[in-house]
């Protein structure tokens, strides 16, 4: 499953680091989405619905971590987007995700593989 943009946000953030509880989630993102600690906790039953996280527990607190692999769901992401946004029917340059803060230079080779599986099923 693809994860929205919001989705994909809090999944960046727990690859980065996880696991997380939803005040660490939410206190990273506050920002960004100016919502209520309400909302982040609904969203993150969404995304455990959803099989995009797991929900654990540390104490008495629920803890969070990505169900999705990173660079799978990453490459189907950049894809997507090629395909609707800018009309691209081959494969994306690994190249432009060379300098990305995401992605270490040693998932490169990974994500090339992802996207060119992904542009052969897009020719099917």
């Amino acid at each position: 499953m693809k994860p929205n943009n919001t989705e994909l946000v809090i999944l960046k953030l727990l690859w980065q680091k996880e696991p997380r509880s939803a005040r660490e989630i939410h206190d990273a993102i506050e920002a960004e989405f100016a919502w209520s600690y309400s909302s982040t906790r609904k969203t993150l039953e969404r995304m455990a619905d959803k099989g995009l996280l797991s929900v654990g527990e540390q104490g008495n607190k629920k803890i969070f971590t990505a169900e999705v692999d990173k660079m799978p769901t990453l490459a189907a992401c950049a894809q997507e987007f090629a395909k609707s946004v800018f009309e691209l029917d081959g494969p994306l340059p690994v190249a432009m995700f060379a300098d990305s803060r995401l992605i270490q230079e040693d998932e490169l080779d990974e994500l090339e593989s992802l996207l060119e599986e992904l542009n052969k099923q897009d020719k099917k």
